[in-house]
């Protein structure tokens, strides 16, 4: 657990295990805390890394840093793997993390080993992109009137994880993420959202890739089934089929031994 410079960030990073590399990228709250479970399970045959990103949690903002953009958070994490000499690795983006990775594979394919996309939120190509808008505000308007920025992050991840998944997060931890809420709903949404690589794109995409999604939302009345519909779509435009893993969401926070015994065949495959 240490910090390294990166362009004109600090990043905090921790690492588990020996063996092939794994990079973990976080989505909401970029906190490499969410994976912590999940590493120590794979550490015994894998060099587990997870990372704060930029500006999130222990990784101190940036003098004059008010705005980003995914292709600044995939530099970020190429920069990473160069500096600690762990390039290329295996990389699992799971949700925004996954956005990030998208861009980390069409720019920065030298340091990827293999991908793996974890529910990618790319709302724009699920069946009813206006709904999910819709949820999404609602959720926000209900949890800022309750509690601010933070209240209103809280029910995002309410709404995304499940209190299943927040459940999972303790108490210290969870008001470490908390705190990023100005930086993900003042700084990072806006560049996230907005972020749609086209098909033709994807297609070229040649680093092996694996697409999953959450198991239990597949149902179409599943509250985060738009999750699922974005992964399949992604996972067709890459010329991969989808996985799933148990769960929702964040199998990393609610099942993270099945999640790891889940990749770990998979993870061997990629690393042999």
């Amino acid at each position: 657990m240490s910090t390294i410079d990166i362009g004109d960030a600090t990043v905090y990073y921790e690492q588990r295990g020996r063996g092939p590399a794994v990079l973990c990228i976080s989505g909401v709250t970029g906190d490499a805390g969410l994976w912590t479970s999940t590493a120590e399970a794979l550490a015994d045959e894998f060099t587990i890394v997870s990372y704060d990103r930029r500006g999130n949690s222990r990784s101190p903002r940036p003098e004059n840093w008010v705005s980003t953009s995914v292709d600044e958070q995939a530099d970020d994490a190429a920069g990473l793997l160069r500096g600690l000499g762990l390039a290329p690795a295996v990389v699992f983006g799971a949700s925004g993390g996954g956005v990030i990775l998208t861009n980390l594979v069409l720019r920065h394919p030298e340091v990827v080993r293999a991908a793996i996309f974890h529910e990618p939120p790319f709302i724009s190509v699920s069946s009813d992109p206006d709904e999910v808008g819709r949820l999404m505000g609602a959720f926000f308007e209900k949890g800022m009137a309750m509690g601010g920025l933070s209240g209103a992050l809280g029910a995002l991840l309410r709404w995304a994880w499940g209190e299943e998944g927040l459940a999972a997060v303790e108490p210290q931890v969870r008001e470490r993420l908390l705190s990023n809420a100005e930086v993900f709903l003042g700084v990072e949404l806006g560049a996230f959202i907005e972020y749609l690589p086209t098909p033709e794109e994807l297609s070229r995409v040649k680093v092996p890739r694996i697409v999953t999604a959450g198991a239990d939302n597949r149902d179409p009345s599943a509250v985060y089934h738009h999750g699922y519909e974005e992964s399949q779509w992604l996972a067709t435009q890459m010329h991969t089929e989808l996985l799933e893993l148990p769960g929702r969401h964040v199998p990393y926070l609610t099942h993270p031994a099945a999640l790891a015994e889940a990749l770990r065949p998979h993870l061997r495959a990629l690393t042999n």
